[in-house]
């Protein structure tokens, strides 16, 4: 469970991280992450937009990606800040598919 120091909360966060970060696309999400110095937890956010369906599909997405980063917590740097966005693709790929290419793209940005 991602705990209120691990969750972006401010819209500022969210418009540096994604304007400023690095980027990995895959077909169901796009990672956007930028590292600072600051001695903090990493931090996760998360957008996903009605495009990628109803308020059930939408939660349903969201819970999946936040169980995905708990668990990949341990090997992601501190100081860094992540927002996943989810494509509408992601509200039916199935957990691992989802799972594999968010960590996929943890590895290649954020983590270790």
């Amino acid at each position: 469970m991602l705990t209120r120091g691990h969750r972006i909360t401010r819209g500022a966060d969210y418009r540096a991280v994604v304007r400023g970060g690095a980027r990995c696309a895959g077909s169901h999400t796009v990672t956007h992450v930028v590292s600072t110095s600051a001695q903090r937890p990493p931090r996760f956010g998360f957008i996903v937009s009605k495009h990628v369906g109803g308020a059930v599909v939408r939660n349903t997405v969201r819970r999946r990606l936040k169980a995905i980063c708990a668990e990949a917590l341990p090997g992601v740097r501190d100081g860094a800040d992540i927002v996943i966005r989810a494509l509408p693709s992601s509200a039916t790929a199935d957990f691992s598919a989802l799972r594999a290419e968010v960590l996929r793209c943890l590895d290649r940005k954020a983590a270790v």
